[in-house]
C-alpha cells in the first residue's frame, strides 16, 4: 500500500501537481518546491498571499548544500538532536521556485522524519513544500477527516495512508538560523 501511494503521488509531482499527504506534523499540501507553476497551485488552493513563504521537506540534511548557500554547522545539530519536528530558517536560498523562497532570500527546510515522507523525497529526488491543508486564515486540521471538502477537491490527489489517525501532533517548531550560527524561535 505504500509503494502504491508513493508511486501515485510520484507520478503527481512529475506533472507539477499538488498532493494533500500526511507529514510528520499535520497534513500538508505538497508540491514540487523547484516548480513555480506548481507552488503558485498551492497559493490559489489555500487563498494565501504570496508574500507568506512555505516549508520545504527534505529527507536528509545531506541535501540542505543543494538549497542553501551557507549551512552553519550547528543546524546539523539543532536537526540531529531534535526530539520534535523542526523548521530552520536558512538564509541564503538557492535552486528552489522563486515564490517558494522570502522576500529576503531565506527559506524554512524541514528535514522530515515520515516514513512516507521520506519514501517520496528519496524517489522524487527534490524536495518537497509542505504547508498546512487548510485555507488561509483558518484552523489548521489536527487530522484527515477535519480538512475541508473545498482543499479536497482542490488537489490532484489524496495520499490514502493514515486517514484514520486521530494522534494529536504539533506544526514543527521553527527556529531563524544566522550565518553566523545564532538562532531565534519563531515558533516553540
Amino acid at each position: 500500500m505504500l509503494k502504491e501511494e508513493i508511486n501515485k503521488a510520484l507520478a503527481v509531482l512529475k506533472e507539477g501537481g499538488v498532493i494533500l499527504y500526511p507529514t510528520d506534523t499535520i497534513w500538508g499540501l505538497g508540491c514540487d518546491a523547484t516548480n513555480e507553476a506548481a507552488v503558485a497551485k498551492i497559493y490559489d488552493i489555500k487563498g494565501r498571499a504570496a508574500e507568506k513563504s512555505l516549508i520545504v521537506l527534505l529527507d536528509t540534511d545531506n541535501k540542505l548544500q543543494s538549497y542553501v548557500n551557507e549551512i552553519p554547522d550547528v543546524a546539523y545539530q539543532l536537526i540531529e538532536y531534535a526530539e520534535n519536528p523542526l523548521t530552520i530558517i536558512f538564509s541564503g536560498a538557492k535552486n528552489l521556485a522563486k515564490n517558494v523562497i522570502n522576500t529576503d532570500g531565506s527559506v524554512g527546510i524541514r528535514v522530515v522524519r515520515n516514513e512516507f515522507c521520506e519514501q517520496l523525497l528519496q524517489r522524487f529526488r527534490k524536495p518537497i513544500v509542505s504547508t498546512s491543508a487548510n485555507i488561509s486564515g483558518q484552523p489548521s486540521p489536527q487530522f484527515f477527516d477535519q480538512i475541508s471538502e473545498e482543499i479536497k477537491d482542490a488537489v490532484d490527489l489524496i495520499v490514502d495512508l493514515d486517514q484514520d489517525d486521530h494522534t494529536v501532533k504539533k506544526p514543527s517548531t521553527i527556529i531563524k538560523l544566522g550565518p553566523s550560527g545564532q538562532f531565534e524561535f519563531i515558533r516553540k
